[in-house]
């Protein structure tokens, strides 16, 4: 499996950034695609999540109406729309993928297939 992430940047708080994930190496059927992040001296923590499949959707609270998942199947790709960026959003961002139930969703544990991360950073 390959997951190559991109998008990231550095923009002004309030600004939209878009990142990219595409999924490769094997079919993605019943699997979760979904976004940590990481600041410095910080957990990785849940972002958002879609389910390949079936396009549900789930968000943390502290991106709940300013960031949106979605996906394109042809280009076995998901993207993470971020929008009202702010500052407190800098980390690096990560995608991954999975089959996990939706209980464990937002744990990073139960991923086993990572992208490589790409750097976020809102200046305020």
């Amino acid at each position: 499996v390959q997951l190559q992430a991109s998008g990231g940047g550095l923009v002004q708080a309030g600004d939209s950034l878009r990142l990219s994930c595409t999924a490769s190496g094997r079919s993605f059927s019943n699997n979760v695609m979904a976004w940590f992040r990481q600041a410095p001296g910080t957990e990785r923590e849940f972002v958002a999540a879609i389910g390949w499949n079936t396009g549900v959707t789930r968000y943390a609270d502290s991106v709940k109406g300013r960031f949106t998942i979605s996906r394109d199947n042809a280009k076995n790709t998901r993207y993470l729309q971020m929008d009202r960026l702010r500052p407190e959003d800098t980390a690096v961002y990560y995608c991954a993928i999975d089959r996990v139930i939706n209980t464990a969703i937002r744990l990073p544990s139960v991923y086993h297939n990572w992208g490589q991360g790409t750097q976020v950073t809102v200046s305020s």
